[in-house]
């Protein structure tokens, strides 16, 4: 993969999924928040094998074959105990190639790493595969900052560079700035892929009317825990009416603004569009100052 991914990428998780996420919009919705965000500069959607059950590749793959403009894919291999050697690697490789509609994948990624299977048995599984013409570049998700200095090594004995980690980021998660991974990215030269760069929506400010977020994302943002938040969704709201900005287009260029690709997901043009209002403009050193010390004082904000 190109090592500049560009500052944002478009998470297509929901994209097929019908469980959690509510509605699943149509392919014609999701197409429009494909094309708008090609249309602002931003090509690189990220998805996996098990998103959707592989429904989200395959609509995924549609979209691209009815497009000319170029597109960049991040796909990931979910080791389970069922999938446990190379060759599992490599028949989920194919399977997702073949679900996207084309014969390479930018960044393919191991989405977690396992008890039961070492980094290296993964590692070069990659490295085979980026060897016979398949993949371009290869990440890892999830992992701690050993992990993906082992990844590092291990990848760099094969003569391939580990091109980015991805982990969870946003304002109210801010773990890897504490756990060394933005430092050992620096260090490397690795891409930090944000995803739930606006923990499920909640930053956007969305549920500051007494709604609850739906499925799974309901156990996790309890109404008391909206409440304790909203000090910090007036504070996302406050200063992007300054810059004539949505609370999601601050909390995602506060993302970029740490030196991270947010993983902004978009399931229709409209939210494609309101991603894209992030990227243009940078948020003031002051700004930036004022929306961590809040969330510093949010209970259980910042874990």
């Amino acid at each position: 993969m190109n090592p500049s991914p560009g500052p944002m990428a478009v998470g297509t998780w929901a994209w097929g999924d019908r469980t959690g996420w509510g509605a699943q919009p149509d392919e014609q919705e999701l197409e429009k928040a494909f094309t708008a965000s090609l249309r602002a500069g931003i090509n690189l959607f990220d998805t996996a094998e098990r998103y959707g059950a592989g429904e989200s590749e395959l609509i995924l793959g549609r979209c691209i074959a009815r497009t000319r403009d170029p597109v960049r894919i991040a796909t990931k291999f979910s080791p389970l105990r069922s999938q446990w050697r190379p060759r599992h690697l490599r028949s989920a490789l194919e399977g997702s190639l073949k679900r996207l509609g084309v014969g390479r994948i930018d960044l393919y990624q191991i989405h977690w790493p396992t008890r039961f299977s070492s980094i290296g048995i993964w590692m070069d599984a990659l490295a085979d595969a980026a060897s016979d013409g398949l993949i371009d570049g290869a990440g890892v998700a999830n992992y701690s900052p050993d992990q993906v200095r082992t990844a590092f090594d291990l990848l760099a004995r094969r003569g391939l560079r580990l091109a980015s980690v991805q982990v969870q980021f946003s304002l109210i998660h801010r773990v890897p700035e504490r756990n060394g991974m933005f430092a050992l990215c620096r260090e490397l030269g690795l891409t930090l892929l944000a995803y739930s760069p606006l923990a499920m929506g909640v930053l956007s400010g969305k549920y500051d009317s007494g709604a609850l977020p739906g499925g799974e994302n309901r156990r996790s943002f309890t109404r008391e825990r909206l409440d304790a938040l909203r000090p910090l969704t007036a504070l996302l709201r406050e200063i992007g009416r300054g810059h004539g900005k949505t609370p999601s287009q601050v909390a995602l260029s506060w993302v970029i603004a740490k030196g991270a690709v947010p993983i902004a997901g978009a399931r229709s043009g409209a939210q494609a569009e309101e991603n894209a209002g992030a990227l243009g403009w940078r948020l003031g050193e002051e700004e930036i100052r004022a929306l961590e010390e809040q969330a510093e004082r949010t209970p259980g904000g910042t874990n």
